[in-house]
C-alpha cells in the first residue's frame, strides 16, 4: 500500500501547521482499549486496540531443557504474524523480513528490561525451565504495529498463570493452572516509535502517515530508561533531533505507562468478573 503524492503533501503541510487529519497533535495518542484472557486455551492473552489499529497476543508456557550458557533461567520466544487479512500489504506464506524485525524489537524490548524474572522460571538447574512463548497477531493495520504489538505483549504477559506441572510424567497438565502467575517486575516495558515526516517529528502515525514516514526510531523504556532502540526506513535524523526524542521518550512513558497499566488492571478484573 503506497500513499499518494498528493496525500504525502498534504500531510507534509499539515504537519507544518502542526495538525494531523484527525485533530491529534504531534505527540498525541489514539484512544487505547485492552481486554484480557480472551482465549480459553492459553496461559494468558489480550487484545489491544490503538484506535483501529488492533493486535492480539496469546502466552503459553511449556517445560524445556534450559539453554547451556543459561542452566538456571527460563527462555523467552516471540513470533509475530502480519495477517493478510489485517492489511492489502501483508501477504500469506512464511514470516516476512518485517515481521521478523517486528518480533525481535519486541522480543528484545521485554528481555533487555528484566521485565521477566528468568531465574524464577527455573524448576531443575541445568535439566528443566519453563519456557514462555509469545506469540502476536495483527488483526487490523491503522499505523503503529508494533507500539502496540509491545502493549498487546505485556497484557498477556501480565494476565498469564503458570499451568500444573505433573513432576512424575514431567508434562505440563493441559487446561490446568495453578494461581501463580509470571514473576514480573513492578514496571512495565513499553515501545515508542517516533517517526520523521519532513521536518516534524510525531507518534502513533496511521497508516497514511506512516506511509509517509522518512526515517523512525523506535525505543524501548522501563521505569523511563532506554533498554532497546532500533532506527527504520531510509532518512536519518539529526542529532539534536535525536537527543530531543529521548527526553520525550521518558515524557510518554510516565504518560502512557500509567494508562496501560490502568487499562491491564481493569482488563484482567473484568476477565475475572470482578
Amino acid at each position: 500500500m503506497m500513499v499518494s503524492n498528493l496525500t504525502k503533501q498534504r500531510i507534509h503541510d499539515y504537519l507544518k501547521e502542526g495538525k494531523r487529519f484527525d485533530n491529534r497533535g504531534l505527540l498525541d495518542y489514539r484512544e487505547l482499549e485492552i481486554e484480557t484472557g480472551i482465549s480459553i486455551n492459553a496461559e494468558g492473552s489480550a487484545r489491544v486496540r490503538l484506535g483501529k489499529t488492533e493486535i492480539v497476543a496469546g502466552v503459553k508456557l511449556g517445560v524445556a531443557e534450559p539453554y547451556t550458557d543459561h542452566e538456571d533461567e527460563g527462555t523467552f520466544i516471540t513470533t509475530l504474524e502480519l495477517v493478510p487479512t489485517a492489511s492489502p500489504k501483508f501477504e500469506s506464506g512464511p514470516p516476512r523480513i518485517e515481521a521478523i524485525e517486528m518480533a525481535r524489537i519486541v522480543d528484545r524490548t521485554i528481555r533487555e528490561s528484566k521485565y521477566i524474572d528468568f531465574k524464577k522460571l527455573c524448576i531443575k538447574k541445568g535439566e528443566k525451565v519453563w519456557s514462555v512463548m509469545l506469540d502476536l497477531f495483527s488483526m487490523n493495520d491503522d499505523g503503529n504495529l508494533l507500539d502496540v504489538a509491545c502493549i498487546a505483549a505485556v497484557a498477556a504477559l501480565k494476565d498469564a498463570k503458570i499451568p500444573v506441572f505433573d513432576e512424575e510424567s514431567g508434562r505440563v497438565k493441559f487446561g490446568e493452572w495453578t494461581e501463580q502467575k509470571l514473576p514480573l517486575a513492578k514496571e512495565i516495558p513499553l515501545l515508542f516509535t517516533f517517526h520523521k515526516i519532513g521536518d516534524s517529528v510525531i507518534v502513533d502515525p496511521v497508516v497514511e502517515e506512516e506511509e509517509s514516514s522518512d526515517a523512525r526510531i523506535s525505543l524501548g523504556l522501563l521505569d523511563g530508561k532506554i533498554n532497546a532502540l532500533q532506527k527504520g526506513n531510509s532518512e536519518s535524523f539529526e542529532l539534536e533531533g535525536v537527543y530531543s526524542i529521548f527526553e520525550e521518550s521518558e515524557k510518554k512513558y510516565k504518560e502512557m505507562s500509567k494508562k496501560v497499566e490502568e487499562n491491564i488492571d481493569k482488563a484482567i478484573k473484568r476477565a475475572k468478573g470482578d
